[in-house]
């Protein structure tokens, strides 16, 4: 398999002028982990904007080089050496499919892409076992059709590219967020306590935690990230005030665990996020019996993607999908509603 050259050019809305972020943007099929070793090992160059052809391109090494608006990069991208992952016969819930797209109601536990301690069992997995190779190939040799994701124990709608020409669409619209299209994720959120208001916008950078490498954290120097929120509900709790509600968020960004890290930024952090809100056990003193029983059965964040709309690839046609709350959230809903 030949090495794929990719040419990208810089706007200057990308959110930062670091070259892996900027990569990152445009690339968001392709991990932060690759892209990183490939400018470590030159494969990748930059093209002066004012340059007249791409004889004078430069190879820079450093992540953290800041690039200019409208020099253009060239990554020189080789296949990886790791095999593809295995076929395994998972069950889908599949909402829609035809030969360039395909969506699905992932539930919770599912794992999209293999990785560390994940090498198997995963959606990847599932997908190369139902759609054989009828399913791109761009990006990733281990992630192939996977455009965007949702955490382990999330539940809902997520869109994948059966068709390299889906792959590259949807990446851009992802790479859009929906900004100049139809591109829309809306999610169902149970939060602690109940906002202020009864909507609002979070504007707070991601990115990395400085201590735990694992979690994300709001910091200064992230990467832009909004999330729009409204109350859809709100509930009492044994001591007759407000304990908890369940709001929906829209994203106008893509960061990871955003809305999680969002809301625990405002002090709203989901029910059940043991990472995002550890203040939750002393909290669910002030739910009734059954309402505690069933946030404990619970066992994962109260997250469930139930909005996705997005621009057909091929047809440019818009369609909309919505996802009922999966049986685990109705039933919390259902006792937050009679007991608080």
């Amino acid at each position: 398999m030949k090495d794929q050259l990719q040419n990208i050019t810089v706007s200057g809305d990308e959110g930062s002028s670091r070259l892996d972020r900027v990569l990152a943007f445009h690339c968001p099929g392709v991990s932060r982990s690759r892209l990183k070793a490939l400018i470590l090992a030159g494969n990748v160059t930059k093209t002066d904007a004012k340059a007249e052809n791409a004889k004078g391109a430069a190879v820079i090494r450093d992540p953290a080089y800041h690039v200019a608006a409208g020099e253009t990069i060239t990554i020189d991208m080789p296949p990886l050496a790791s095999p593809a992952p295995a076929a395994e016969p998972i069950p889908l819930d599949i909402v829609f499919e035809d030969e360039d797209i395909l969506v699905i109601n992932k539930p919770r536990g599912l794992v999209v892409h293999p990785g560390a301690g994940n090498e198997g069992g995963t959606l990847v997995n599932a997908l190369i076992a139902h759609c054989g190779d009828r399913l791109s190939r761009l990006g990733d040799a281990g992630r192939p059709g996977i455009v965007h994701r949702l955490d382990k124990d999330t539940t809902g709608l997520l869109v994948v590219a059966k068709s390299d020409l889906a792959h590259r669409k949807l990446s851009a619209q992802f790479a859009d967020h929906g900004r100049t299209g139809p591109l829309r994720r809306g999610y169902q959120a149970f939060v602690w306590d109940v906002p202020n208001r009864p909507y609002g916008t979070i504007e707070a950078p991601i990115d990395r935690h400085p201590r735990a490498r694992e979690k994300m954290a709001v910091r200064s120097e992230g990467r832009e990230a909004i999330t729009h929120w409204q109350i859809l509900e709100q509930y009492t709790g044994t001591h007759g005030g407000p304990v908890a509600a369940l709001i929906a968020c829209e994203l106008e960004t893509g960061r990871t665990h955003q809305i999680r890290v969002h809301l625990a930024h405002i002090n709203h952090p989901l029910l059940g996020d043991t990472t995002y809100g550890p203040g939750f056990k002393t909290k669910a003193s002030q739910l009734g019996p059954k309402s505690q029983a069933a946030l404990a059965g619970l066992g994962r964040q109260a997250l469930h993607a139930y909005l996705l709309a997005i621009e057909h690839p091929r047809t440019g046609e818009e369609m909309v999908w919505e996802s009922a709350l999966p049986d685990d959230l109705t039933q919390l809903q259902a006792q937050l509603r009679v007991t608080g």
